[in-house]
């Protein structure tokens, strides 16, 4: 065989290991960013990486196509906050939505990173509620809850609610087309009302302000309900380089 099947069980491994073999292969004619962004910012099929200046993105988007180009790879769909590095970037490899290059006029401009809803214009993340009448039985519930994407958990104390109706159903024993109790259907409802707000809720991409100098040290202070119904874990990793990291 001399191709891979698309879709199989193996396919992101073998992706994942012919880009990290591009770039260690060609590593003496590139810089360091360049190689460390290939093994480290790419996510399957996508890449996700910021940095601090436009010149620096500029060069890094060059870098990247050139490198990956002599590993067979074309590298397209290129999207950014800032007008001016995408105007850098040839119109053909650039994603639909920014190849006339005019953001300003489009504020509510959306893409999907990773998944996750990313507001080119604003450089926020936000949520889409999808809206749709459903029974209201468990097993709805659960999948309502599960339709809000929140890897990062930004929008936790938001969805505890709702899991904590669906605790106190799973331990009345209902089963999961079973009626739903008036006082919980109640409650739910409430919740369900209110779900649509979280689409006017935005969160910075990056929470350093402009032109600001290099930080020297990072700190997370956290605090966290500690009730039986809110106790929640909370880990992240602080690590100093370029602007804002998770």
């Amino acid at each position: 065989m001399l191709v891979h099947l698309f879709g199989g069980a193996s396919s992101p491994s073998c992706a994942n290991f012919a880009l990290k073999k591009t770039a260690e292969g060609n590593k003496a004619a590139f810089d360091a960013i360049t190689v460390e962004t290939v093994k480290r910012n790419f996510y399957v099929d996508d890449c996700l990486k910021s940095v601090a200046t436009n010149p620096e993105a500029i060069r890094l988007e060059r870098q990247l196509r050139v490198m990956l180009f002599k590993g067979g790879f074309r590298l397209t769909k290129w999207v950014s906050n800032s007008r001016h590095v995408i105007s850098c970037v040839p119109e053909t490899e650039r994603a639909p939505s920014v190849k006339d290059l005019d953001l300003s006029n489009n504020p509510a401009l959306t893409e999907r990173a990773l998944g996750v809803q990313w507001r080119v214009q604003k450089d926020t993340f936000s949520y889409k509620i999808a809206e749709k009448e459903r029974p209201i039985t468990r097993r709805e519930m659960l999948s309502i809850i599960c339709s809000v994407y929140d890897p990062l958990g930004f929008v936790s104390p938001c969805i505890l609610p709702a899991k904590g109706i669906q605790q106190d159903l799973c331990l009345k024993g209902l089963g999961w087309d079973d009626q739903i109790p008036e006082p919980c259907k109640q409650k739910w409802q409430s919740w369900l009302e209110d779900l649509p707000k979280l689409e006017q809720f935005e969160i910075p991409r990056c929470f350093e302000p402009p032109n600001c100098p290099d930080i020297q040290r990072r700190e997370l202070h956290h605090f966290s309900d500690a009730s039986s119904q809110g106790c929640r874990r909370w880990s992240c990793l602080i690590s100093p380089p370029n602007r804002y990291t998770w």
